[in-house]
């Protein structure tokens, strides 16, 4: 155990150098030049070779990154190009803890709402109820976030008003609501259809039936042996769900009007902000390395005969 944590604590700079050196090169090779977006009108060829010099940016590319690198390990991504005098980590770090809040939130009610529903149609497996669940899963999963949106505010906002339309206050504000079950739907649709086909494996599964034979009770048949097993492989693409949330959340946030990375994700793409879009993309990828990292020692847990190899 402590060695795969020492191989897989190693790894784990080399894969976000690799990562970094990627999005680097992407920044630095992408379209439109970062001086002429921050001279604009009053770009000329003299005022722009002064800060490109000032910049570093005539340096070797290596040289570059090297020096990227070594300032992001001390949390120094940069200057914004659009945003004058401002430093990224300043930008980004409010509107991350808005984004995780609202994610965490979210993947509270994809679990929550979830694995019940996938256990209920596991459970009932034959019956007119699981393919109930199934549809009703696969409806909520396809439906994109443009439409889900706006039907969520319409029905609990315009016609029942019940909570605000748009807008952030917090996470115990009623605003998040919305937001968080946009977010938290289709996740849980998700979870329903993983933990719904590894129950009804495990309870077709040979060591099921003995118990079932032994005279073991239907309801210790499924909690102890059945329920603790289909939850092998949900635990496994937790850090990966976790991830597509953020990617769906990202969107959502510009619809409700909620100030997370979504609207300075989109913003700094449209400006050509690279120093902020490589910040996102680098504190993207930790957050997924890291998590999925928990989730395999989580995933010990849940089954200590697992030996990491």
């Amino acid at each position: 155990m402590l060695k795969y944590i020492f191989r897989r604590l190693i790894w784990m700079p080399i894969l976000l150098l690799l990562v970094s050196l990627i999005v680097f090169i992407l920044g630095i090779y992408g379209p439109g030049d970062p001086v002429e977006v921050q001279l604009g009108n009053n770009y000329d060829e003299v005022n722009a070779e002064r800060i490109r010099d000032k910049m570093g940016l005539n340096d070797p590319v290596f040289v570059q990154w090297i020096r990227y690198v070594g300032n992001a390990v001390k949390g120094d991504f940069g200057e914004s190009y659009v945003f004058k005098n401002r430093d990224v980590s300043e930008l980004l770090i409010p509107k991350l803890i808005v984004s995780a809040k609202l994610n965490l939130i979210s993947f509270f009610i994809a679990i929550t709402l979830g694995i019940p529903l996938g256990f209920y149609a596991a459970v009932n497996y034959g019956s007119s109820k699981d393919p109930f669940v199934v549809i009703l899963s696969l409806i909520f999963y396809a439906m994109p976030v443009f439409f889900t949106a706006p039907f969520l505010i319409l029905i609990f906002a315009l016609q029942l008003d019940l909570v605000p339309a748009a807008g952030w206050g917090g996470v115990f504000d009623k605003r998040i609501i919305l937001p968080a079950l946009t977010v938290g739907i289709p996740g849980a649709a998700v979870f329903v259809r993983l933990i719904r086909s590894s129950m009804i494996e495990v309870l077709d599964s040979d060591y099921v039936k003995l118990a079932r034979a032994k005279g073991v009770s239907n309801i210790n048949v499924l909690w102890k042996h059945a329920f603790r097993n289909a939850m092998l492989p949900v635990v496994t693409i937790m850090g990966f769900s976790l991830a597509g949330l953020f990617g769906g959340s990202l969107i959502v946030e510009i619809l409700y009007g909620i100030p997370g990375v979504g609207r300075i994700s989109l913003d700094s793409v449209y400006s050509r902000d690279y120093p902020v879009i490589m910040a996102i993309v680098l504190l993207g990828s930790s957050a997924l390395v890291v998590a999925n990292l928990i989730i395999d020692f989580v995933y010990t847990l849940v089954d200590p005969r697992i030996e990491m190899q």
